[in-house]
């Protein structure tokens, strides 16, 4: 039996109203990376702007959803991808904050949107039509994307917690796991509940 909240989240006004935001996100995402984009070499371009490219997943997934499709490969980089950078974008914020003591606006606003979109993926774990092939393939993604971005040094540009890389480089490999993770007992636990 379907919840009042699993209805919301099928509402097809609802999915338009969030297809347009993350739209609107994601080109808004890939604006905030055109500076370093522009001194970013050719071949790591794909892999530079993260967090806009999670919330384009999820708006192709969005997208399809409208016309009753499913696109498991599509839904598992969605869902293992917007769990981990809004988890990361949140986490750097933070501890922006606790090293300066303030953030400018921008900061809480990416607390806010970030802490929204790994939720937002998680939310939306019924309706995914994920297997584990389709996890392995976005594990790949996910963790060749670590790979350009901390030993390729191709990692978003954050001034105030550049020192850190190496470190933050450790905590990003460890969040992977745990998101690919997370990833793969949701959707086994819902695979579970289907066959009931």
């Amino acid at each position: 039996m379907k919840s009042i909240f699993t209805y919301i989240l099928a509402d097809r006004v609802f999915v338009i109203l969030l297809f347009i935001i993350n739209l609107a996100g994601t080109i808004y995402g890939y604006i905030w990376y055109e500076s370093q984009l522009t001194v970013t070499k050719p071949i790591f371009l794909i892999f530079v702007p993260d967090s806009p490219t999670a919330s384009l997943f999820f708006t192709i997934f969005l997208g399809f959803y409208l016309f009753h499709k499913n696109v498991p490969y599509i839904e598992a980089l969605a869902m293992i991808t917007l769990l981990k950078y809004g988890i990361w974008a949140v986490v750097m914020n933070g501890l922006t904050l606790l090293e300066y003591g303030s953030l400018p606006w921008t900061g809480y606003m990416l607390i806010a949107s970030h802490g929204a979109m790994a939720i937002q993926g998680l939310l939306y774990t019924p309706f995914y039509k994920i297997r584990t092939r389709h996890i392995i393939v976005a594990a790949i993604w996910t963790l060749h994307n670590d790979v350009i971005d901390y030993v390729f040094e191709q990692m978003p540009i954050y001034p105030s917690i550049m020192e850190h890389m190496n470190q933050i480089g450790y905590f990003t490999f460890w969040l992977s796991i745990f998101c690919i993770g997370v990833c793969y007992i949701m959707t086994q636990r819902n695979r579970q509940i289907e066959s009931v």
